[in-house]
């Protein structure tokens, strides 16, 4: 019985991406154990885990911040693995994540990190030569690194719940928010997307998002019939069960568009400053529900955290409404 531990802390959406792969392989190999490592935060995210699959919490703004936080952390995972060989599977490829493969890599055990593409993403976002070609996907990237330590990385993850809910009421999630500017639809754009659904028959709409953007959303629901906001109520498993039974989901490129791809919701995503060739794009998602406009500076970013080199974020702009209620009726074989 081999063990593995495979490393993952970071943001939301990348560790997502991940559990189709995990999953599949944990599944594939039940006599090996495999140790997840991940943020304490994200601990939710997995529903109906393997049962050879442990999630290790890491509290990296507590107990493992800092070089003695992952010192101690080090001291943790060898208590576990004790004597034990085992293998490494790096998903992440940072700094910290660095420490723990030296420290295993040390003591002759295999370890495989991730290839995050870096000079092939640069090509895919400089101004000048910009070379417009779809890049491997971030989970055709993890499925290397099991590949790479002789796993037979093919999936099998068919989502996080076996079925979907059987209802008479068409349920549209809207989460309009996304980390960085570059990857925000405008706001007052969105609210005319939010009307105009609200007009539609037999639908509800659900907003999501965090505590913090909660004040927004609740003006939204009590401004137009048909809606309510659950922003900042859920953790992330009960959004998880909600989103399951949403019919569509409308989101910017956020950790939103791959929770919901866990549980098989179509997601109708709004692309700006980047670009779904980065290797980005939702789980199993249809590239038909794509939303994007075609500038020659786009993408400008791999994950819209520079500023607009125009200035006026066009790129999000010049998507109107219209275009966006186009892509839910065709997705939903609306009116």
């Amino acid at each position: 019985m081999a063990a593995t531990l495979v490393i993952r802390l970071s943001s939301l959406g990348d560790v997502a991406i991940a559990i189709p792969v995990l999953y599949s392989v944990a599944q594939k190999y039940p006599d090996d154990h495999f140790l997840f490592l991940t943020k304490s935060a994200w601990t939710s995210l997995f529903v109906n885990p393997p049962s050879n699959l442990t999630i290790f919490p890491a509290d990296t703004n507590g107990k493992h911040k800092g070089i003695t936080g992952i010192i101690r952390l080090l001291r943790e995972l060898s208590r576990l693995f004790g004597s034990k060989r085992i293998k490494v599977a790096d998903l992440h490829g940072v700094i910290r994540s660095f420490f723990v493969d030296c420290y295993f890599r040390l003591q002759g055990n295999p370890v495989a990190v991730i290839d995050k593409g870096r000079a092939e993403k640069q090509k895919l976002v400089r101004q000048k030569n910009k070379i417009m070609q779809p890049l491997k996907t971030s989970l055709e990237r993890y499925c290397e690194v099991f590949e790479k330590l002789g796993y037979d990385s093919s999936l099998r993850f068919t989502g996080l719940f076996s079925e979907k809910p059987a209802k008479e009421q068409i349920l549209i999630g809207i989460a309009p928010f996304a980390r960085h500017k570059g990857k925000t639809y405008p706001l007052e754009q969105m609210e005319e997307v939010v009307y105009r659904l609200s007009e539609m028959q037999n639908v509800e709409i659900i907003f999501l998002g965090s505590k913090e953007e909660s004040k927004l959303l609740e003006q939204w629901a009590e401004k137009y019939s048909n809606t309510r906001s659950i922003a900042g109520r859920m953790n992330l498993q009960e959004d998880l069960f909600l989103m399951n039974q949403m019919d569509l989901i409308v989101s910017m490129d956020s950790a939103n568009m791959h929770l919901a791809s866990l549980v098989n919701t179509p997601v109708i995503s709004i692309w700006g400053a980047t670009h779904p060739y980065a290797g980005f794009y939702g789980f199993n998602q249809n590239e038909s529900n794509i939303v994007q406009t075609d500038l020659p500076c786009r993408p400008c970013s791999i994950f819209g955290d520079k500023p607009c080199l125009r200035g006026d974020y066009a790129c999000l702009k010049q998507i109107n409404p219209e275009m966006i209620l186009d892509k839910i009726k065709n997705c939903l074989s609306y009116g």
